[in-house]
């Protein structure tokens, strides 16, 4: 983005939230330091059933497909809705005009985090890092790494505290 920002368009933070120590130290800084007319909490959850073709891959050598446990689905949900919720209270306790976000996983956390801030045209994604090093990080790059060097908008990343 150059040049300032049109005065009719509102500002957008995208606070990618996932219930971790440095996800709660990223809204944290976010109430510090940022202001916005619109401050969006993301908590992208996997949910356990994808929707698989029932042919793609699971065999039922016992007969039958045994039936969806719908109650393992509320699980994830119920889950999310809680991370979620404590997102929101945080980021509403910090000043911001905080509002919930949850997204279900589609290709990568990252991806649907990235996605999600292009449908918003989020002006800055927030986000905390496990903050890997050396050999480790050669091996797991992190979310905030993905969703900086992948996407196309400006990224806080927050580090845990040392």
């Amino acid at each position: 983005m150059t040049g300032p920002v049109p005065r009719d368009k509102k500002t957008v933070l995208l606070i990618a939230f996932d219930g971790s120590q440095t996800a709660r130290r990223a809204v944290e800084y976010a109430g510090r330091f940022l202001t916005a007319d619109r401050a969006v909490v993301l908590t992208v959850w996997a949910p356990l059933d994808r929707g698989s073709d029932p042919g793609s891959y699971d065999f039922d050598l016992d007969g039958p497909p045994d039936p969806r446990d719908d109650d393992e689905a509320d699980i994830a949900l119920a889950e999310a809705q809680r991370i979620s919720d404590e997102g929101l209270d945080l980021a509403v306790a910090v000043g911001l005009p905080a509002e919930p976000l949850r997204r279900p996983v589609t290709f990568t956390v990252w991806q649907t985090i990235i996605d999600t801030a292009d449908e918003l045209d989020a002006d800055l994604i927030i986000t905390g890092t496990r903050a890997t090093t050396g050999f480790r990080s050669l091996l797991q790059s992190s979310v905030a790494d993905h969703v900086l060097r992948r996407g196309h908008r400006p990224v806080l990343i927050v580090p845990p505290e040392p």
